[in-house]
C-alpha cells in the first residue's frame, strides 16, 4: 500500500503558505490562483495553523465581516491534524474521515514535507485500482 510520502513524491510537495496577519481575501486569492483548497499559516516561529475554503465558508455563515477586513489568524484552524510520512493512504483516509478534515499536512520531525488532500488520495487509489483491473482484463483475455 502506498504511503503519504510516496503520494507527495508523485504529486509534488510544493507548499503554499500565508502569514497570519494577511487578510482572508489574500488567502482566498492565493488559493484560487494556485487552484488549491488550503494554505499553511506560518509566522516567524514556523507553522501555526491551516486555512481552508471550509474555514472561510464556516466563518462567512456566522459573521458578516468582509474577507478583506478579516485576518487569517481569526478564522484559521489552529489544531491541525498531521500525518507521519509512513502513513498508508488507507490510514490517511480513515484519519481524515474520522477527524472531518480534507487536508492533511505530512510532518516529519516537525518539518512539513507537503500537504495532501482527500482528492489526492481518492485519485491515487482510483489509479491503482484501474491498473489492477486492466491487468486482470489482460489476463482474462489471453
Amino acid at each position: 500500500m502506498k504511503t503519504v510520502l510516496e503520494l507527495l513524491d508523485q504529486k509534488g510537495s510544493r507548499l503554499w503558505s500565508i502569514a497570519p496577519d494577511a487578510s482572508v481575501y489574500e488567502a482566498l486569492a492565493l488559493m484560487a490562483e494556485r487552484r488549491i483548497g488550503a494554505v499553511v499559516v506560518i509566522d516567524d516561529t514556523g507553522p501555526i495553523g491551516l486555512l481552508s475554503e471550509r474555514d472561510y465558508a464556516r466563518d462567512a455563515v456566522h459573521n458578516t465581516r468582509s474577507p478583506k477586513e478579516t485576518l487569517v489568524r481569526d478564522i484559521m484552524t489552529r489544531h491541525v491534524v498531521c500525518a507521519p510520512p509512513e502513513l498508508t493512504l488507507d490510514q490517511a483516509m480513515a484519519v481524515m474521515t474520522e477527524r472531518c478534515v480534507r487536508h492533511l499536512p505530512v510532518l516529519d520531525d516537525g518539518v512539513i514535507l507537503g500537504i495532501i488532500s482527500i482528492r489526492d488520495i481518492v485519485k491515487s487509489l482510483n489509479e491503482g485500482r484501474r491498473f489492477a483491473v486492466e491487468r486482470l482484463e489482460r489476463i482474462l483475455v489471453s
